[in-house]
């Protein structure tokens, strides 16, 4: 059997599928998108037989075909018993952001046959979060746009062989616009002194001198680094070693614009060091 590696790209309507095979297209993937459930083993076979060149394919699933929301689990399951290399990426977004993307779009949500787009939203949640569930890698693309979306997924997917070493995503955020959906690790900041509370740092974010200066003169914040340092490098490893491919770290504190930004920002220098790949998004950074 070939060796293939499979990506099934999946999740709600409007949050950036299309988006996803492209970025995959152009790092050689061989890409299908809307391809019917129950046509994908034969594709496989077929693929599996060719004697191209072709090593990893992608292929965009969803609601719009008639028999996927039946017959998913029962095909997926019975391929990965085979022996495929399946990996499941679920693309999700928040309900104001799909709101959005379908008024810009104008395109009608697939299930709003007498349901307004708010309500379809809400059904396909549900409907999918078996498939959630199941998924290897999980992204909230709500406050990604599309080249920043694509430079996420070109970076976890571009080399998956290289020698085990992790993609890890770090996102600085605001407790009070709520907890990124796809953390694997959140780490709240919340007890630093706070920069925002002087009027000379207030005005600034975490990437100013001044309030990274603040910030990193406590004695609290130095050894809370150096326990976050001691913990990642005992984890990390043993995430590789169970195959895990990406790991996404989120740092909180209460607006997301000062503590948490210098925090991941450190925390970044010290994964760099380390030679893992790493994105990040200050994602409440600019917000007032």
């Amino acid at each position: 059997m070939k060796n293939l590696r499979i990506v099934i790209i999946t999740g709600l309507s409007g949050s950036g599928k299309s988006t996803a095979l492209r970025a995959l297209e152009d790092i050689g993937f061989f890409c299908v998108d809307n391809l019917p459930i129950l046509l994908l083993p034969k594709f496989l076979e077929i693929e599996g037989q060719a004697s191209g060149e072709v090593s990893k394919v992608a292929l965009v699933m969803d609601i719009r075909e008639r028999y996927f929301l039946e017959k998913h689990m029962e095909v997926i399951s019975k391929l990965k018993k085979k022996k495929y290399s399946i990996e499941i990426l679920f693309l999700e977004a928040s309900d104001d952001s799909l709101l959005h993307r379908f008024s810009e779009t104008r395109r009608a949500h697939p299930l709003s046959e007498k349901r307004t787009v708010s309500e379809s939203i809400t059904l396909e949640r549900e409907k999918l979060r078996e498939l959630k569930d199941i998924a290897d890698n999980i992204i909230d693309t709500s406050l990604y746009n599309i080249h920043q979306l694509k430079d996420l997924l070109q970076r976890h997917y571009l080399d998956p062989l290289r020698g085990g070493k992790i993609t890890i995503n770090l996102i600085s955020f605001g407790y009070r616009y709520g907890l990124p959906s796809d953390a694997d690790m959140a780490l709240d900041v919340r007890f630093l002194p706070n920069p925002y509370f002087f009027k000379d740092l207030k005005k600034y974010n975490g990437n100013d001198s001044r309030v990274k200066e603040y910030v990193l003169k406590w004695d609290d914040t130095l050894h809370f680094l150096d326990k976050i340092y001691s913990l990642l490098s005992f984890l990390i490893p043993r995430y590789e070693k169970e195959g895990k491919t990406y790991l996404t770290i989120a740092v909180g504190c209460t607006g997301g614009r000062h503590r948490s930004v210098v925090i991941l920002n450190r925390i970044s220098e010290f994964l760099l060091e380390k030679g893992y790949t790493i994105h990040i998004n200050h994602r409440d950074m600019e917000r007032q």
